[in-house]
Formats: structure tokens, sequence, C-alpha cells
């Protein structure tokens, strides 16, 4: 199990907005829980994890002592399972109960690693499983409509002239390498390697790894660094001459998108999805996409060897004339 559960929520599961659950979260006086913010100030500071993570796992602890005020240390399982039957009883969508118990499972462990705890009521818990739901990806021929669509639409009257050229180097370079959002926003051009044709990249808990630009994202950063005179500093940067932002790079894709004749929602994560495919697709090994991914475990890659037999067999039944 992964010590840093992520707070996004699967896509197409229904959730039910848990303000109520958020609201007590914030009430919670962390000034005398002294476990909750030793434990916080260790992901912190020694397992660098990041901002993103430190609020779910806040949220998730002080959701729960919103509800039940006993010592951590004198917690049962059934705590924990009235805890449980609570928020399902509140229509909570099941990876928001995951990922709440996920981070409470993570703070027992350090209990029990640093603080000699001899019992862990959250371990043999049983959580209800979540609907595995196979990514969506796009297509070749999809994939280049996106692609090409920033010189073909026309530009926004207050945008400087370079903006198109920036947005195809980030569509391209997120099809190119597939990367996060957060990470292509992160990065600066001294990130860019043009002669060993690599991206640095620092992922999440500031791990880092080096993942290959094909030529055509290359190119299209050349093209826009020399318009832009970007030289130096962020390498993507708004009107302002600033580092732009993760929500206005998924701005910028939900704009192209109109201009497709693509019938499904794109978001950057989506182009990671299709990154990872194709190149499965193609015959890449899955070992060596996860390095690409950065994903820690490679149970997490797997998912898309699942979508690539699903394509498999969708081709076979159209095509053989005994399927």
């Amino acid at each position: 199990m992964s010590s840093t559960p992520g707070p996004a929520m699967s896509v197409g599961e229904p959730v039910r907005s848990p303000s109520k659950t958020k609201r007590e979260a914030n009430n919670f006086p962390y000034s005398k829980d002294k476990l909750s913010k030793e434990f916080l100030r260790y992901f912190e500071v020694e397992r660098n994890a990041s901002p993103r993570t430190l609020k779910a796992y806040r949220q998730a602890l002080a959701a729960f002592r919103a509800q039940n005020q006993k010592p951590w240390k004198q917690c049962t399982a059934d705590d924990f399972r009235d805890y449980l039957f609570a928020i399902m009883k509140r229509g909570q969508a099941r990876s928001y109960v995951r990922l709440q118990f996920s981070a409470l499972r993570t703070f027992y462990k350090f209990l029990s690693d640093r603080k000699k705890l001899r019992i862990d009521p959250v371990r043999q818990l049983q959580l209800p499983k979540l609907e595995k739901k196979l990514p969506l990806i796009l297509t070749r021929q999809q994939i280049e409509e996106l692609l090409t669509a920033p010189l073909k639409v026309a530009k926004q009257r207050a945008a400087p002239e370079w903006m198109p050229l920036r947005d195809v180097a980030i569509m391209e370079l997120f099809y190119s390498s597939g990367l996060r959002l957060s990470e292509l926003a992160a990065l600066d051009v001294e990130d860019v390697d043009l002669y060993t044709e690599s991206v640095r990249v620092f992922g999440k808990g500031r791990k880092e790894r080096v993942c290959p630009v094909g030529a055509p994202a290359l190119e299209a950063i050349q093209k826009y660094r020399s318009a832009a005179n970007v030289h130096s500093g962020a390498l993507f940067i708004n009107k302002l001459r600033k580092r732009i932002s993760p929500r206005s790079i998924w701005l910028i894709l939900k704009r192209y998108l109109r201009h497709t004749s693509i019938p499904i929602s794109i978001s950057p994560h989506k182009l990671r999805h299709t990154f990872a495919t194709h190149l499965l697709d193609r015959g890449a090994d899955l070992r060596s996409v996860q390095a690409l991914l950065g994903h820690a475990s490679l149970s997490t890659t797997q998912i898309y060897t699942h979508v690539t037999v699903e394509r498999l067999k969708k081709a076979y039944a159209e095509a053989h004339p005994r399927a």
C-alpha cells in the first residue's frame, strides 16, 4: 500500500460533497493534538511529502477527530468501524472513503514505528472496494488533431503573438513525455536538455527522473522560446511573463478541445494515459513505462495493460471473420 495517497477522486464515480466533514475538520483544535502535528511534521520534513498530500492527511485526521475525541492510542477497531459506517451512510464515494482510511492507516503505522503502539486498530478494517475504471485515451488521429489546433484557431485579441506556439509546445511535451500537470508547470528552461533530448522532472515526493523528449516536442519548445524570448527561469509563462499555473494549462486544453471533433472531455491526465497506452501498443515493456511515468509501484502502471488488451479484443472482434 502506498504511504502517500493523493487526494484525487476516481473518474466517473458519483461523489457527494464532503463539505460538512471539511468544516468539522477545519474547526478541530490542532494545537491540542500533538501526535497529529508530529506526524504531519514528520511527513513534511523527513518524507518530503507534497503540500497536496499533507492537506489530504490533515483533513482525514481532523475529520475522524471531529467525530471521535478519544486519544489516538485508546481508539479501537470498533471506533473506526463506526466512523466507516457513518461516512458511508452520508453517501460518500468509495474512493473518498478509501483515501480517508489510507491516511489513517499511514498515521497508525507512524504511531507503531515511532511511538511503540502495540495494536493498530485500523489495519484489519475491511474497506469497500473501488470500481475499476479503465482510463479513456485518444487515438493517434485525435492526438494529431489536438496538437495542431493552436495554430488553426484564431488567437485571442489580448494574447501575445507567441502564445499559440507556447500552447503547441505544452501539448507536444505532454504527449511526448507523459508528464503530470504539476510537473510540466514546474519546468524551468534548464530542465530541457536539447543535446540528450530529455527533460529533467521532479515528481511526487520531489523524486527526480529523466524523461526522453521527441523531436516534434523539442522543435515546438524551441520555436516558442525563440518567439517569446524565454531564455531562463520558468519554461512556460503567461502573458504577464510569469510561470503559467496548472489551472491555466488545463483551461488551454479545454479551449482547444472545443475546436476539434474529439467527443470526450479532455484533461491533462488523459494525455498522460494516452502516452502510456500508445507506448504499450507499440511494444514498450511495462517496466520502462513505469519508469517514464514515475510510478513508485508497478501495479499502478498495470492498468494500462488492461487498456491495451481491451483495444486488441475490440480490433479482433471488428476485423476477424470468425470472431
